[in-house]
């Protein structure tokens, strides 16, 4: 139950080549601290719209936004030239968040695909931030993806960039509650496929930024269903164990599936996250 009004808005930011992007925003009245929210592959900012009306209530400014080709964003559906538009799309959002809340702390949430998108950032670009939380996200190639695959994807990519595959992700997969997987197969805003480019942007970066924890500066809160088939554990296990300095945690949740915002439990996730943020205050 929300304890405050949250005032919900909706607009639109343009990223550094000029696409347009969607973004959604939770206010409190008085907001002592923000949370930027980046979303996972293949879904949308409006997902969320109960993680932004939690924080909001607990005297968060909540800003989140839709990837390019994503949601009601602009931009070719599951399609990227670059993992690097992400990074710049992601810089730019908080450069305009930033100049919302310049008093307040910020902080950074990614999951799944928003979780490597905020990880590849925390190593590469070395982002101002209080701290930052990825939730369930692919830091090690699955099972099912050789590097013989992986070599087939990338000339694919180069003769074919643009040729649509499966997204791959089964709704059950992602919860255990049945109405989850529900309004995902029944959302609009999802997509059940994606380019090649997008595949190979993908799989390279979880390669490159899956070995790269020992250059991130921020601390960081590792969120990990350890039922999770989407995207396995293990791989935020070794990108924890590769974190230098203070401040860094792991926190893996028994039974919980991939989605663990959006599991029966999601309300102890949420606890966790803030009490590891009020704890970086301190």
């Amino acid at each position: 139950m929300e304890r405050r009004v949250v005032r919900r808005s909706n607009s639109y930011f343009v990223a550094p080549d000029g696409t347009r992007l969607f973004r959604r925003s939770w206010l409190p009245s008085n907001p002592q601290r923000t949370l930027a929210l980046v979303h996972g592959f293949a879904e949308h900012s409006g997902r969320y719209d109960h993680v932004g009306a939690w924080f909001a209530t607990r005297d968060f400014a909540v800003h989140a936004y839709d990837h390019r080709g994503h949601g009601r964003s602009d931009g070719e559906r599951g399609h990227v030239d670059s993992f690097s538009q992400l990074l710049d799309d992601l810089e730019s959002f908080l450069d305009l968040v930033r100049g919302e809340h310049s008093e307040s702390p910020l902080v950074l949430l990614g999951h799944s695909l928003g979780g490597l998108v905020v990880a590849t950032l925390l190593a590469e670009r070395k982002p101002d931030l209080l701290c930052a939380a990825i939730s369930a996200p692919p830091l090690e190639l699955g099972p099912g993806v050789s590097r013989m695959r992986l070599r087939m994807a990338r000339t694919l990519r180069r003769f074919r960039p643009q040729l649509r595959l499966g997204a791959g992700i089964s709704s059950s997969d992602l919860s255990r509650d049945v109405e989850v997987a529900r309004a995902y197969d029944g959302d609009p805003l999802v997509f059940k496929r994606a380019t090649a480019s997008f595949a190979v942007e993908m799989l390279d970066t979880v390669e490159r930024t899956g070995n790269a924890g020992m250059h991130v500066q921020v601390p960081l809160l590792l969120l990990h269903g350890e039922a999770d088939r989407v995207c396995p554990p293990r791989g935020s296990r070794a990108f924890h164990g590769q974190l230098r300095g203070e401040g860094h945690r792991l926190c893996l949740y028994p039974k919980l599936r991939h989605e663990i915002l959006n599991e029966p439990e999601q309300e102890q996730v949420f606890e966790d996250l803030l009490s590891w943020v009020l704890e970086r205050e301190a």
